[in-house]
């Protein structure tokens, strides 16, 4: 699922795209990809309406209109948005268009289905809803001090890797960058927060905001069907440890594991990322299920990732095709 680096970049790409342009009229031919809204209802609401601003909180783009009102759309796992010409070629995945007055229309794509998107503040009779009313803080903010992320972790018990994983803790991170904000910390997955040190603290408040702002520098990570409409990012060539089971590890040379946690992979050496003997009572069930290294020719065995990427970059060459891209 695209996260802060990626939605972000989405986000750049579409602004000097659309700003400024008045929607007219909205077809949904999948009606769940609308939050709460049926898709008469949502293209009565969009109709008329100049797009003044687009942004992101968390993992979701923003798409402020005239008038108050303002759309939210979350990629999910094969959420894209391109902006083309009316009249091009049908694509079976396209579940929204948003037509333009400039005879323009933005398309979400997803082949999935899991995409969302909502309007809000529509209706000036309705009661003000936020969406983001549960979301912590973004980390790339001024505001998010190393006392305000410290003031955060202190209060909560729970492992790191779930932590930052958390929506309502820290906003946009996600299982790649969660994985390698600890390995660049030095971090276990699996060490609990009562058990950081406050250099501990600030070495992962300092990783976590690199590696973000790194990421999104590079545009993101096309690791499974993310791309942007001006292309698809590059962070996937320097990743650390996400995907790389296995692999020698880049400080130490030992290989990288993989474990599950709240049924997501997670990535991380177990020299580099020592866990705390106070935490290995608790984490040992789920240690037991550790990859396994290499084989004996010092190759890693093709692995399950490797040919998802592969066939992810297929579907990302043909959504773009589809739209003469």
């Amino acid at each position: 699922m695209p996260e802060l680096p990626e939605v972000e970049t989405v986000a750049r790409d579409l602004r000097p795209l659309i700003t400024g342009a008045t929607i007219v009229d909205a077809t949904t031919s999948w009606a769940r990809t609308l939050r709460a809204i049926s898709p008469e209802d949502f293209a009565d609401g969009v109709a008329g309406r100049r797009i003044e601003a687009v942004g992101r909180r968390a993992k979701q783009i923003v798409v402020d209109l005239s008038g108050g009102a303002f759309l939210t759309i979350h990629l999910k796992m094969t959420g894209q948005l391109f902006v083309v010409p009316q009249g091009g070629p049908e694509d079976p995945y396209v579940r929204l268009v948003l037509s333009l007055e400039d005879g323009r229309e933005i398309r979400f794509r997803d082949i999935r289905k899991f995409g969302k998107i909502g309007l809000y503040g529509a209706d000036a009779d309705a009661a003000a809803e936020d969406p983001f009313a549960k979301i912590g803080p973004e980390p790339l903010l001024d505001a998010f001090t190393v006392r305000a992320f410290r003031k955060r972790l202190r209060a909560r018990k729970g492992r790191l890797k779930p932590l930052l994983l958390d929506q309502s803790f820290v906003a946009g991170v996600g299982n790649i960058y969660a994985d390698e904000s600890l390995w660049a910390a030095r971090l276990h997955p699996l060490r609990t927060a009562r058990t950081l040190r406050p250099a501990d603290e600030r070495h992962l408040w300092i990783e976590t905001r690199r590696i973000l702002a790194e990421a999104v520098i590079r545009r993101g990570s096309s690791i499974d069907d993310y791309t942007a409409p001006d292309g698809d990012g590059e962070m996937q060539d320097h990743l650390a440890v996400y995907q790389r089971t296995g692999a020698p590890c880049l400080r130490c040379g030992r290989p990288i594991r993989r474990i599950v946690v709240g049924g997501r992979a997670t990535h991380f050496c177990s020299w580099c990322q020592r866990l705390p003997a106070g935490d290995r009572a608790g984490a040992r069930a789920i240690l037991r299920t550790v990859s396994a290294p290499p084989d004996s020719r010092g190759r890693t065995r093709a692995t399950r990732a490797e040919r998802t990427q592969r066939a992810a970059a297929t579907r990302r060459a043909a959504a773009r095709a589809s739209v003469g891209g």
